[in-house]
């Protein structure tokens, strides 16, 4: 199987590569930065570019992207320029060549606002149901992307799954916040609860929609962990967290005391896999029980994949207010 991966030397690029060659797959990795595992540099928007790498290949897996950390670095027309036209002229040429499967990386940031209910409301049960309300260019870009990875679908037949990903980057939380009450690998745990995601889960996610897009056409999947909650923990989930977690997993209050560590108060949205495991047959390792499983055996909650990976960080330069600035600038 021939496979082009595209944003190869970012943090699932790369994860994809390395596990594609472990699997002895022939890969192409695209991007517009050089990396080690990145066989051809240049951009997707390109459509020389994307029609030199998508020759002979099988399934397209499209990870490169302007991410949120850049909507108050770049212009909204580089979003556009990439999460759009980029898109556009990948789908353009996998049409072309009748590639197999094009699996679209894209985020649960696309809900938006959706994800945030009124403060006296209870937690909000992200499905792929939930309608999504984008509140920047990040998340109605990917939006639009997801539309046309469907009309390809719907127009040439070509076979779509979007997946929309949850948090599994390893770098700092942009909220000044978060990083003020809690510590950053206690944050981190706690966030397998209802929004985090190991990206070795993610690259297995990505390898059975490309096996299951032929027989879908086309589906659009929520991958995050496999959170404890139901829907009847919602209401209390907003008001007492700690109470909720200690019913469902008792077993992470006495390893979050050992380490001085708290769980967050309220919990706004819970992340919802079901139709992913149900449809894809997608079966994530990573949840909150196997991270406080692993605290307590004194290792790394990471999968090693994710430590073969690192931080790789999203900007070329450091800022003094956190990782990365989190202003949209009024006038782009």
């Amino acid at each position: 199987m021939k496979v082009l991966v595209t944003g190869s030397s970012g943090h699932l690029g790369e994860a994809l590569m390395r596990t594609l060659a472990d699997r002895r797959c022939e890969a192409i990795g695209l991007d517009i930065v050089a990396g080690p595992f990145t066989t051809h540099v240049g951009s997707i928007g390109d459509a020389a570019t994307a029609s030199h790498c998508m020759k002979g290949v099988q399934v397209v897996m499209h990870t490169a992207t302007l991410h949120k950390p850049h909507v108050s670095t770049h212009s909204r027309q580089a979003f556009v320029d990439t999460n759009i036209t980029g898109t556009l002229t990948l789908l353009e040429a996998a049409a072309r060549e009748r590639v197999g499967a094009f699996v679209f990386t894209s985020t649960t940031s696309a809900f938006g606002d959706a994800l945030v209910p009124p403060p006296e409301a209870p937690c909000a049960w992200i499905t792929e149901d939930v309608t999504s309300v984008p509140k920047n260019i990040y998340g109605t870009t990917k939006v639009a992307a997801e539309d046309l990875c469907q009309l390809f679908h719907r127009n040439q037949r070509l076979a779509c799954i979007v997946l929309r990903t949850s948090r599994f980057f390893p770098e700092e939380d942009d909220s000044p916040a978060a990083r003020a009450s809690y510590a950053d690998a206690n944050l981190k745990a706690s966030e397998f609860l209802f929004r985090r995601v190991d990206i070795a889960d993610v690259v297995s996610a990505h390898l059975l929609a490309a096996e299951k897009a032929p027989l879908l056409g086309f589906g659009r999947y929520v991958i995050s962990a496999t959170t404890p909650f139901t829907t009847e923990d919602l209401v209390a989930l907003r008001r007492d967290a700690p109470r909720v977690v200690r019913h469902h997993v008792p077993a992470y209050e006495a390893e979050y005391a050992r380490r001085g560590w708290k769980m967050m108060p309220g919990i706004d949205r819970v992340y919802v896999n079901d139709r992913a495991r149900r449809e894809l047959g997608w079966t994530p390792r990573h949840d909150f029980r196997f991270v406080v499983e692993r605290l307590a055996a004194d290792e790394d909650i990471r999968s090693p994949l994710a430590r073969a990976v690192g931080a790789k960080g999203y900007h070329t330069e450091t800022f003094a207010v956190g990782p990365y600035p989190v202003e949209e600038a009024a006038d782009r």
